[in-house]
């Protein structure tokens, strides 16, 4: 994994001459945080059929997956308050500064969940201290995402900086990917009785371990140009308070809500949680759900820079638009195939939905960056981001499980399907295009 991550920084860099000094470092250390934050969060998704009996009921198989679905997004909760406290120091202390924190604070939560004791240990104080390290895990990932995405955009020249930003998310698919295969490997190499045993902690135990490995890498981060030159000047002049500023930019902060809204019901859905709903709900087997998703997210890994780069040439609003609506006319297809119960049918069906939900994944950053000023940007972006995946994100796995277990699957991708059609009116009717904008303002 990390070799491929140094090529595509590599990559990225050698493409401008006018890229920030010293950006190389910089991304890899913003690379690996991502990555492994995205690693914690995919890791309990996809190994909750596996330890959610440890935590709650186990004689009902599909009641002790909604439950333990139900405390994924609990953790959600703290994410808009991660994204207030760290976007704010990010805009006040540094991007860097609040990277740091946001990676030791997820770091922790994941070293919680792989050490907790189980229900049969110590009742139901195992699910407080689950609920506990989901939150904190939650608050981090509220926080490390505006500020890597502020840090990456700030950081890349203007006439790529869609290509640069789909970073942010390449890396986090890095920390998926990385998560399912660990996962399928677990599965193959391990009996069912082992993988409900101890086997689930190895991923959490070890995102603690790499969690370090990154901490250590973001030490000495260089702040953006970008960042500098405008906290010089807010120095020698009158800081505005954060509530005024919020409220000035309250119509981009629901742009942000409403963009984020359809992307993030569609990813978590699909992209996340989807092979542990496959192997409860369809009974798909669990190594082959594990491969799978693996190959599927290799797909969206592919995806994300050429949609990134397809943004720098044509713009962020048209690239966005066709992917939207393409996600919108597949939705309903896709998720009669995937009742099939059959492995192939898993990885077609989540390659083609992230192939689409890629564009919001890539472009995104780079959007929501050129849509607000510098002293404000990363809680701009933390707060309604958090909320838009807070409400509609966290909650999809538990929605999508819930339908499930009533006999009415087609009632989360209906929602899911109005959902993107609220993302794709706001595009239409209240962005405008911001490709290439000066992000030092």
């Amino acid at each position: 994994m990390t070799s491929d991550a140094e090529l595509t920084s590599n990559q990225l860099e050698t493409s401008d001459s006018d890229a920030h000094p010293g950006s190389r470092k910089s991304l890899i250390a913003v690379g690996a945080g991502n990555a492994i934050e995205w690693f914690d969060v995919s890791c309990y998704a996809s190994f909750a059929a596996f330890f959610a009996p440890q935590f709650f009921d186990g004689q009902d198989r599909l009641a002790s997956l909604l439950s333990t679905f139900g405390v994924f997004a609990v953790g959600f909760v703290a994410r808009p308050i991660g994204g207030v406290v760290l976007g704010r120091l990010a805009d006040r202390r540094g991007r860097s500064f609040a990277m740091l924190l946001a990676i030791g604070l997820s770091s922790f939560g994941s070293l919680a969940i792989g050490l907790a004791p189980v229900r049969e240990s110590i009742g139901v104080l195992a699910a407080v201290l689950l609920v506990g390290a989901r939150l904190m895990q939650g608050f981090a990932h509220g926080g490390e995402m505006p500020a890597s995405q502020t840090y990456i955009a700030e950081v890349a020249p203007a006439h790529r900086r869609g290509m640069w930003s789909s970073l942010t998310y390449i890396s986090g698919t890095f920390g998926v990917i990385s998560a399912s295969l660990l996962g399928a490997i677990l599965t193959t190499a391990l009996t069912a009785e082992q993988m409900s045993d101890f086997g689930w902690r190895i991923p959490f135990l070890l995102g603690a371990l790499l969690g370090g490995v990154a901490f250590y890498l973001r030490t000495n981060l260089t702040e953006p140009e970008a960042f500098t030159s405008r906290a010089g000047a807010a120095e020698s002049g009158t800081r505005v308070s954060l509530a005024r500023n919020l409220y000035e930019h309250r119509r981009t902060l629901a742009v942000v809500v409403a963009l984020t809204a359809g992307a993030t019901a569609a990813y978590y859905s699909w992209g996340v949680s989807t092979p542990a709903y496959a192997i409860s709900a369809y009974g798909v087997p669990a190594a082959g759900a594990m491969w799978a998703g693996a190959l599927a997210k290799v797909v969206f890994l592919v995806a994300l820079p050429l949609w990134g780069l397809y943004s720098d040439n044509v713009g962020r609003k048209p690239a966005l638009v066709k992917a939207t609506v393409a996600l919108i006319l597949l939705l309903f297809p896709l998720a009669w195939i995937l009742q099939g119960g059959q492995s192939w049918q898993l990885f077609l069906t989540m390659a083609i939905a992230l192939i689409f939900i890629a564009a919001a994944n890539s472009i995104g950053p780079a959007l929501f960056a050129e849509m607000l000023p510098t002293d404000v940007r990363a809680v701009g972006i933390g707060l309604p981001m958090s909320l838009g995946v807070a409400i509609f994100g966290g909650t999809a796995p538990f929605l999508q499980t819930l339908a499930t277990s009533h006999g009415a699957p087609q009632l989360f991708t209906a929602y899911t399907l109005v959902l993107l059609c609220i993302s794709l009116a706001t595009l239409v009717f209240f962005v405008r295009e911001t490709k290439g904008r000066d992000l030092s303002a």
